[in-house]
């Protein structure tokens, strides 16, 4: 995990910021796990109550080259500004950036009722809509790709850490364990 790429994406008066990175991050999701599966990190380096204009792809030389190489970028080049690959500075902090998930109580509640743990009048008394999780991080609006529903992405930077971790990123770019570098 020795480069990365930044990808900034430019105001337009037509599309809010939001709406370019959900359609750049899906196109992203879509390619990284034909290019380097498991091998590429994304973090987002302006991240606050949004997620901010810049997307950070995160990888080797080889992986990133691979993801460059196919057209995934095809009908966004409008809208970003994508540049090279660039090698890692030399102190950097690491952290991880994971994607966070909250069932919904809908989901309790007919898990529940499926399992045969509650009847269906037990699991809507048990279980109202009031124990709906809400969750306070920025998040990625995408199409399911195996259903079509609309879906979050919720995305969590975690702390800051003076050591790397190794492992696989998801399909999203995203791991619990391995860690990014952060600058």
């Amino acid at each position: 995990m020795d480069r990365y790429i930044d990808i900034t994406l430019m105001p337009d008066p037509e599309f809010e910021t939001q709406q370019l990175l959900n359609a750049l991050f899906s196109k992203l999701h879509r390619a990284m796990n034909e290019a380097a599966p498991g091998k590429i990190g994304v973090s987002f380096p302006k991240v606050g109550k949004r997620l901010g204009d810049q997307l950070r792809i995160h990888g080797d030389q080889e992986s990133l080259s691979a993801l460059m190489a196919m057209p995934w970028l095809q009908g966004m080049r409008d809208y970003c500004e994508v540049a090279d690959i660039m090698p890692v500075p030399g102190k950097v902090a690491y952290r991880t950036v994971r994607r966070v998930q909250a069932k919904s109580a809908h989901n309790k509640r007919m898990r529940s009722i499926r399992k045969g743990w509650l009847t269906e009048k037990q699991a809507f008394e048990r279980i109202p809509e009031t124990r709906q999780k809400e969750l306070k991080l920025p998040f990625i609006q995408m199409k399911s790709l195996s259903n079509g529903n609309p879906m979050r992405v919720y995305i969590d930077h975690g702390p800051l850490s003076e050591n790397p971790s190794e492992g696989e990123f998801n399909s999203y770019g995203l791991s619990a364990q391995a860690t990014i570098p952060w600058f």
